[in-house]
C-alpha cells in the first residue's frame, strides 16, 4: 500500500509550504476520518486520503486530475502570457499544484469551447500527440457565404496552408447553414481551422470547440465553468475517429 507524508501530500496540493501544513496540523485543522491529525510529518496510505479534511472541507482531487472547462472568449491558454488565463478560473489553490495542472493543446484567445486540462504528463502527450489522431471538432461562423467546394477540398488531403510545405490530413466539413458548419480534424496545426477557411477565400468571425473524440461540452457547462472528469469521461475523449 503506498503511503505518503502528510505534509507532501498537502504541500503538491498547494496548501502551503510545510512549515505552513506543520501549523495547520498544530491546531488541529487538518482531519482524516472525523480525527485530528497533529502531526504533519504522518505517513497516510493514498487510498485513504480519500477521508481527509483540511479546514472542514473535503481535500482536493489528488494528482491525475484531469478537467473539462468550457473555455471562454478572451482568456488564453498559457501559464506565462500576460491577460486573463484559463487557470485564474480554477481555484487560486490548484495554481500551485505540483506536477502542475496545463491545458492540454491550445484554444487561442478569440475561441472558445471544450478544453481538457489535466496535470498528468502522460495522458497530455498522448491526446496531443500527432500519431493518436484524435478528432476534434470545431463549429465555425464565417463572413462570407460557403462555396460549396470546401467540403471536398478539406476532405481531399491536398491543402496546403500558408507558409508550410506539407498539406493538412483530410478533414471533414458538415455544412449546417450558408456561413455555418462544423469542421472536423485530427491534427493540432497552428490556428489551423482558421487558415483553412482562409486558404479557401472565406475569414472566421466566431470559432467554439465543441468536441474531442468521443467526449462533448455539456450544454449545461457555461462559459468559465469546469468540472473533474471521469476515467470513462477520460476514456471517450481518446476514442473517436474522423
Amino acid at each position: 500500500m503506498k503511503t505518503v507524508r502528510l505534509d507532501r501530500l498537502l504541500g503538491n496540493l498547494g496548501y502551503g509550504s510545510r512549515r505552513e501544513i506543520a501549523m495547520l496540523a498544530r491546531y488541529g485543522r487538518i482531519w482524516l476520518d472525523g480525527a485530528a491529525l497533529r502531526d504533519s510529518g504522518a505517513k497516510i496510505a493514498l487510498d485513504a486520503a480519500a477521508g481527509l479534511e483540511v479546514d472542514r472541507e473535503k481535500l482536493d482531487p489528488l494528482p491525475g486530475l484531469t478537467l473539462m472547462m468550457h473555455k471562454p472568449v478572451g482568456v488564453t491558454c498559457s501559464h506565462k502570457e500576460a491577460g486573463p488565463l484559463v487557470y485564474g478560473l480554477l481555484p487560486e489553490r490548484w495554481r500551485r499544484r505540483d506536477p502542475a495542472i496545463s491545458s492540454v493543446g491550445r484554444l487561442d484567445k478569440d475561441t472558445s469551447g471544450l478544453l481538457l486540462l489535466t496535470d498528468d504528463g502522460a495522458l497530455l502527450h498522448r491526446i496531443i500527440s500527432p500519431k493518436t489522431e484524435i478528432a476534434k471538432t470545431y463549429r465555425a461562423t464565417l463572413a462570407r457565404d460557403l462555396s460549396g467546394a470546401e467540403a471536398a477540398l478539406f476532405a481531399s488531403g491536398t491543402l496546403l496552408l500558408e507558409g508550410e510545405a506539407n498539406p493538412v490530413l483530410p478533414a471533414r466539413l458538415d455544412v449546417l447553414g450558408p456561413r455555418e458548419a462544423l469542421l472536423t480534424l485530427v491534427e493540432g496545426r497552428y490556428h489551423q481551422a482558421r487558415r483553412m477557411f482562409a486558404a479557401a477565400g472565406n475569414h472566421v468571425e466566431a470559432l467554439h470547440r465543441e468536441r474531442i473524440g468521443g467526449l462533448a461540452l455539456p450544454p449545461d457547462l457555461a462559459p468559465g465553468e469546469w468540472i473533474v472528469l471521469s476515467q470513462d469521461e477520460i476514456d471517450a475523449a481518446l476514442n473517436g475517429a474522423l
